[in-house]
Formats: structure tokens, sequence, C-alpha cells
């Protein structure tokens, strides 16, 4: 991920990955306890994302909490269309035993199609 940021001319040191790590895991540490603590006063016992942006505020970090309302969103919608293409697959009527013999079907169909290709000249 450190490589992905930086200029391609620019290296870093394992010394320096090395430090970033630990200071991204302390970063995570502090944003969870103060999560926490918010989660305790509130009486929750579950850690939501709420308390995760409360806690940002509360610790300075106001101009983080767009980016990650903005990744919850977006997670919440792959969420909701995973669970769409479950119902999908629930509505279609068809059993799981039919369900693979359809697969079957396109696997035995696609080989047949590869071995045809096979054989053939270039």
């Amino acid at each position: 991920m450190i490589s992905e940021l930086l200029p391609n001319d620019v290296v870093c040191a394992k010394e320096t990955r090395d430090l970033v790590i630990e200071c991204c895991v302390e970063f995570i540490h502090l944003i969870s306890s103060e999560a926490n603590e918010i989660c305790e006063q509130e009486s929750k016992k579950t850690i939501a994302p709420e308390h995760i942006i409360s806690a940002l505020k509360r610790l300075g970090f106001d101009s983080f909490t767009r980016e990650v309302e903005d990744v919850l969103k977006e997670h919440k919608q792959q969420q909701k269309d995973r669970e769409k293409k479950v119902s999908k697959l629930e509505q279609s009527d068809l059993t799981p035993e039919q369900l693979q013999a359809m697969q079957e079907e396109l696997f035995a169909q696609s080989r047949a199609k590869f071995q045809s290709n096979a054989g053939a000249p270039s």
C-alpha cells in the first residue's frame, strides 16, 4: 500500500514501513478505545460505525469523518447488492439439484467447445 502511494522513483526502507505499520496499529487502537468508551457511555455492547465516527470527532480527526461516512455508505450498498443476488437465486424457484444440473450442463458444453477448438488446426 505504501508503494502504491509513493512516486515510482521513491523507495521506502523496511524500517520506515515497519514504523508506518506501528503508527497504523496505534491509530486503530486509539480510535477503538475511544469508540469503546462512547459505546459504554451509551450502555451498548457492540461498537457501531457511529461510535467510530464520534471517536474520530472527539479525538480531533473531524477531517476523516466525511471519507469514513462515504466508505460506510459504499459498504452498506455492497451488502444490499449481495443480498439482492441471493434473493434472485432464491426467487428462481429452482431446487439446488436443478441448479447443479444446469451448472454441470454448462460445464459439459464448455468442455465440448474447448475440445473441439483444441483439435482444430491453427
